[in-house]
């Protein structure tokens, strides 16, 4: 499975860190392929040294403006213009996504593909990642959105909320029937 992952460039400290690696680890044990930004710094090189390792593969999808953090010696590598083109690219070439910790670009991202989702111009699994309880504010908020009527379908079918890394790969494995 090709599996995108949404996450920080920023370098994190241990308990951001320790479980995005331990996810990376399970990715590329699991003869998975990681499909990522293409940086080679902070998080995104945690997981694609876990992910390679642990003997994945890496595809990655850089931005021109960012060319030079790409990570060399991957499988693949593609450049995009800008943003908008690398999220297209992203998940063009996945089979599901799992977000991690970010900033506001993985939150960019991570609304993107649930918008695409709620739409229905997508089926794509989708894992939000809630290392160390990152993501209580916002899957709380996610919630007051489907309680309140601002989702036409019900949020169980846009996203899985996982808080550890074994759980967001066996969900994923599970819905596309690859355990």
């Amino acid at each position: 499975m090709n599996i995108c992952v949404f996450l920080s460039a920023a370098d994190l400290d241990e308990r951001y860190t320790r479980p995005a690696r331990e996810f990376a680890e399970l990715l590329g044990k699991g003869g998975h392929t990681l499909v990522w930004g293409g940086s080679d710094v902070g998080l995104m090189k945690v997981v694609a040294d876990g992910v390679q390792e642990a003997g994945g593969r890496l595809v990655g999808v850089s931005v021109a403006f960012l060319a030079a953090k790409a990570r060399e010696g991957v499988d693949e590598m593609v450049i995009a213009r800008d943003l908008a083109e690398r999220k297209r690219l992203l998940l063009e070439k996945a089979d599901a996504v799992v977000v991690m910790v970010g900033g506001t670009g993985t939150l960019d991202e991570a609304t993107e593909i649930l918008e695409l989702k709620k739409h229905g111009h997508t089926d794509k699994p989708v894992v939000l990642l809630n290392t160390a309880g990152f993501y209580d504010g916002l899957e709380q908020q996610f919630r007051r959105m489907e309680d309140e009527g601002f989702l036409p379908r019900p949020l169980t079918e846009l996203v899985f909320f996982a808080e550890e890394p074994a759980r967001a790969l066996a969900y994923l494995e599970e819905s596309q029937g690859t355990e």
